[in-house]
């Protein structure tokens, strides 16, 4: 792991990037998938078969690295989102939001012939969600239009498994140039080597426990452990978040709500934990933020587009109980 910031040897408490006092806003980019979502919320439970009357519509900006960077955006950085969009009505709306949203869409040219990716979503009583997404499956996966270095300004890169060999590209670039690189394992990654490429890596429960077969996460992410030195945690909701480090696992609890809406709360949370690391934060308290943030976000309709901005994430912190060490090393 020669190259990366030691965050997998750091402590609780420890400071993990040195970003140079007085430059110009940080940069953290995001690659992966941009999506139009069509959100319907209905007031009863979602019955198979039959008709529903939604109570609220709307389109909103979604999809994993998309939703992390307006995270991001809202949290004070620069967001840079790296997406295969095409030339077609839903990827110009999407566009639109994105320029909204302080979003640098400047390294994803249109696509010509390419359908932007959409998805249709069933939100039920209690924040529960149905999603039905559709892939262009002629989007062209090789990462060679890419940059062949990451832009100046640039503090952390994100990925997921929604474009796996443009993550792999930006997480060498990041590798090389000794910074963070965020994998959101939100379900079982095709390629593995990514688990060993990231500089950390966190999963949602279901994600690990795809990967490794394994119901228990902390054996899930013991498991991991054997194949990558890079910093390993799982996201489990309302549970909070497992992480291992050096001192042993410990628990970091989520802020107790009632949910409304948790579409994109995962992107979200990879949003605020990759701006955290670029706050010089140690682990646990850049996990604290990222719980905070997508909690919050849970509080409101309209997925990611609840995504809260820093001082209400600075003012739900101290509502937040602190971490706890479970198993000791």
């Amino acid at each position: 792991m020669a190259g990366f910031p030691g965050p997998f040897n750091a402590g609780p408490g420890s400071r993990i990037l040195a970003i140079e006092e007085g430059t110009a806003m940080r940069s953290i980019m995001t690659i992966g998938i941009l999506v139009l979502d069509e959100v319907m919320t209905i007031p009863v439970a979602l019955k198979p078969g039959e008709k529903h009357r939604a109570i609220r519509a709307e389109s909103v900006m979604g999809g994993n690295a998309a939703n992390a960077a307006l995270a991001i955006a809202r949290l004070g950085a620069q967001a840079r989102l790296v997406a295969r969009i095409g030339d077609d009505a839903a990827g110009r709306l999407l566009r639109r939001k994105l320029a909204e949203f302080g979003i640098d869409d400047s390294l994803s040219p249109p696509m010509p012939g390419i359908s932007t990716s959409r998805s249709s979503i069933i939100i039920e009583p209690g924040g529960d969600r149905t999603i039905v997404n559709y892939l262009d499956r002629t989007m062209p996966d090789r990462p060679d239009w890419l940059p062949a270095s990451l832009p100046p300004g640039t503090a952390a890169v994100l990925g997921d498994t929604r474009w796996e060999t443009g993550a792999g590209h930006l997480f060498d670039l990041a590798r090389e140039a000794g910074l963070p690189a965020v994998f959101d394992g939100d379900r079982a990654p095709g390629d593995r080597s990514l688990l060993a490429r990231a500089s950390h890596v966190i999963f949602s429960a279901v994600g690990v426990r795809e990967t490794t077969g394994l119901p228990d996460l902390h054996q899930a992410l013991l498991a991991i452990r054997r194949e990558s030195e890079s910093f390993l945690a799982v996201t489990d909701g309302a549970d909070g978040v497992l992480a291992l480090l050096p001192d042993g696992l410990w628990h970091v609890p989520s802020l107790d709500i009632r949910a409304v809406d948790t579409l994109g709360a995962g992107d979200v949370w990879h949003g605020a934990f990759a701006w955290a690391l670029t706050e010089r934060l140690g682990l646990l308290d850049a996990i604290r933020w990222a719980n905070v943030t997508a909690a919050l976000k849970c509080l409101k309709p309209g997925g990611s587009s609840g995504t809260p901005e820093r001082p209400a994430v600075e003012a739900a912190l101290s509502g937040l109980p602190p971490p706890k060490r479970l198993v000791s090393i």
